[in-house]
């Protein structure tokens, strides 16, 4: 895996490295950003069908975050991140997440710092707080009420007894 530099001798790399969202403040919530400078991006051989261009060219992209040391990452936060993760991410708290869904070294780019952006942003909102309801007295009866008087139509389907 070749880490992705900003040296200008490589015009792809540097194209690259010069997207949106480079060298900035990515904004999860309102009140929490994340710099680029914490995501690190490499390049890799894509797995899959593709003829010659797919041995000699390295499109996929690995990009690795480390949400444990990052500051803008809550103790709360951490943990809903972690379910939300799964095995993506390291007992380290590092976030491995893959891209190779385009030929294309920049979309892959794209898709895999959109994929984190989706994953933190879905860990930084707090699950509502359930509140437990108890049926009400009159809820129960209506409902007994209603279990009698089916069980009563039931018992009307059965033969029908002849008496003299």
């Amino acid at each position: 895996m070749a880490p992705i530099s900003t040296g200008a001798a490589n015009p792809a790399i540097a194209r690259f490295v010069s997207l949106p969202y480079s060298r900035g403040m990515i904004e999860i919530a309102p009140h929490i950003q994340i710099d680029e400078a914490e995501i690190l991006l490499s390049a890799k051989r894509a797995s899959g069908p593709g003829g010659q261009h797919v041995n000699k060219v390295s499109t996929a992209v690995e990009l690795r975050f480390d949400a444990r040391a990052c500051a803008a990452i809550s103790a709360e936060m951490l943990i809903r991140l972690r379910k939300i993760a799964g095995s993506r991410m390291t007992a380290d708290g590092v976030i491995v997440l893959t891209a190779e869904e385009s030929r294309s070294q920049i979309d892959n780019k794209r898709a895999a710092t959109k994929r984190l952006v989706d994953m933190l942003k879905k860990a930084s909102k707090r699950p509502k707080f359930r509140v437990p309801t108890k049926p009400s007295k009159a809820e129960k009866e209506r409902r007994i009420t209603a279990k009698k008087t089916t069980g009563e139509r039931k018992k009307m389907r059965g033969k029908l007894k002849l008496v003299d």
